[in-house]
This record gives C-alpha cells, sequence and structure tokens, in this order.
C-alpha cells in the first residue's frame, strides 16, 4: 500500500533527508511540499524543496506557506545549524521549475477536499501552515487520513530551550491549535528523534545511491554532523524529520502512548509539549482536556537509521 502524503517542511538539512526519502519510498506516494520559514525564511524553504525535488529528477508542486510564527516574533534562522542556505552552505544549482500559485494553506485544503479520509499530513517544520489550514476549513479534521508531526519531547527536555524544542517553540501558538485540534494525530519528537544516529558510513552509502541529490545530501550532512558532534557530542547527525516518514512506514520500531498533549504558550516554558497520559489521574482535570492523540516514547534507532540507508541507497 502506498501512502498519499502531503510533506510541510522548511528545508534544512534533515528536512532533505526526508524529502529525498519521500522522494524515493515506493510505500510513499507525494502529492506535494508545503513549506514554512523555520530552518531558514520561507523563500529559501521554497528554493530548496523546489532544487531537491528537481535533483531526484520529479515535477513535484511546492506551495508556500507561513513566513513568520502566527503571534510572537521570528526568531533568526540557525545559521550556525543548517548553513545561511539551509543546505550548509554547499554551492548549489540553479532552481528551474516555480512555485505553485496556491498558498500552502490552500493546497493543504484542496487536496485533502479531493481526496477525503485518504491523505497524511506529514508536518516538520513550525506548524503555521496546519493551523491556517483548519482556520481556512475547520472540516479537515474529518478529511484528513493522519497527521504526523515531527516536534515536541515528552521526557527529553528541550533542544532550543531547557523545555521545548525547536518546530513547536518557533510557533507555539500554531503548535497548540493544531496539537489540539482532533484529528488522528502522532507525535515524533525529541524522545525518538535523539536515539537515532546517522553515521558518515550510513551517508557514503545514500550519497552512492541518489545521484545528483546525493551529493547535496552529503554535502549538506558534513555541517550539521559537525554541529552534533559539538553539541550533543556524537558522531553523526540525528535524522529528525525522516524519523516522522520512518514512523509512518516502520511504526513497529517505535513504541507510542495515547494520551492528552498541551503546550505551553508564553513563560519560561514557551513552547514545552505536556503530555498526560490516558486514564491518569492528576490533581485536577486541566491536562486531560484536549483530544486523545499518540505519541512516541522509544525506538529502535539503529534500525531506523538502517531503514534510511537502505531507503536512500
Amino acid at each position: 500500500m502506498s501512502h498519499p502524503i502531503i510533506l510541510d517542511t522548511d528545508p534544512g538539512i534533515d528536512d532533505a533527508q526526508a524529502i529525498a526519502i519521500a522522494l524515493r519510498h515506493p510505500g510513499l506516494d507525494l502529492l506535494g511540499l508545503t513549506t514554512t520559514y523555520g530552518n531558514v525564511d520561507v523563500a529559501t524553504a521554497t528554493h530548496n524543496a523546489l532544487l531537491l525535488s528537481e535533483l531526484a529528477g520529479q515535477g513535484i508542486p511546492v506551495a508556500q506557506g507561513a513566513a513568520a510564527p502566527l503571534v510572537k516574533a521570528r526568531h533568526p534562522p540557525p545559521a550556525h545549524i543548517h548553513g545561511i542556505n539551509g543546505l550548509g552552505d554547499i554551492e548549489l544549482p540553479p532552481v528551474k521549475g516555480q512555485a505553485d500559485p496556491r498558498s500552502a494553506p490552500q493546497f493543504i485544503v484542496e487536496t485533502l477536499n479531493v481526496r477525503p479520509g485518504e491523505v497524511t499530513l506529514v508536518a516538520v517544520g513550525p506548524l503555521g501552515n496546519l493551523a491556517a489550514a483548519l482556520q481556512l476549513d475547520p472540516s479537515i479534521t474529518e478529511k484528513v487520513g493522519q497527521v504526523v508531526i515531527m516536534g515536541g519531547a515528552i521526557r527529553e527536555g528541550g533542544n532550543v530551550t531547557p523545555v521545548a524544542e525547536a518546530n513547536i517553540f518557533n510557533d507555539p501558538d500554531a503548535a497548540a491549535r493544531v496539537l489540539t485540534a482532533g484529528w488522528p494525530l502522532t507525535l515524533v519528537g525529541l524522545d525518538v528523534t535523539h536515539r537515532c544516529t546517522l553515521t558518515d558510513t550510513h551517508m557514503a552509502r545514500i550519497e552512492a545511491g541518489q545521484a545528483a541529490l546525493g551529493k547535496v545530501l552529503a554535502g549538506s550532512y558534513g555541517f550539521y554532523r559537525d554541529f552534533y558532534r559539538a553539541f550533543l557530542g556524537i558522531d553523526g547527525c540525528c535524522p529528525h524529520d525522516s524519523c516522522a516518514l520512518a514512523w509512518l512506514l516502520c511504526p513497529e520500531l517505535f513504541v507510542t502512548g495515547r494520551g492528552h498533549l498541551t503546550v505551553s504558550t508564553s513563560g519560561d516554558a514557551e513552547g514545552q509539549t505536556l503530555f498526560a497520559p490516558a486514564g491518569r489521574g492528576f490533581i485536577d482535570t486541566r491536562w486531560s482536556r484536549t483530544p486523545l492523540v499518540d505519541v512516541c516514547l522509544a525506538v529502535d534507532g539503529q534500525a531506523v537509521c538502517e531503514w534510511i540507508a537502505d531507503t536512500l541507497a
């Protein structure tokens, strides 16, 4: 069975790896890429999404979306992690194609309405496009097949603040809307992505199997690996965004829990994802007021990275 997906993305080095999987894996039917600011500004994200699909020899629609958070001021893109151009500041070939005339939220709404019950939304950046799509057409909660979000942290702690993961922190107001919208949702957060290390050996296999796209994946990987070596002391990188696709196609590699999510939108805990396991009583009911969702709590990280390398080699 092939999963029809829309990949909402801010490429970004780990996004590029996930886009390559979405373009290559026979179990995925990539209907479109929707772009957002986050790792880079939105124009750069759109450029990179167009480029990556062209390097793979595919003309995937790319619809540009959110340029800034819903409420808070935008933080500058993290050039020390992804480079100014989002792909490790390697030299990139020119882009031939142009973005779809529709906005990202329009693209999402129209696609879900044309194929109700079929399409999976996989979001691996800040969640403004999904929040805007819900505003355009609240009925999409009944029309989406499922929603897979790379973001948040349950037990792990944060990566941009002591408690917040980057995608959620970048737009906590959008995240609060999306994670509590009542659609079938799975959160793939730092609890599992930090257990996965994509190594030089994996990347050598990927580069050999990917032609022109492989050169970009390998070149940008070096920049990202150097950041992780300094930041986490690991010899490789965490392929955060690819883990969302791994969960979709290989859920047996993950341990999930069911419960209620809320997002802190201000103060020192801004961007924190709070998880109340289903059926567990706390001092009052406020943490269990939101719809039930699934969150990833553990993973066979080595198997996920082998799956990524196998897919792209």
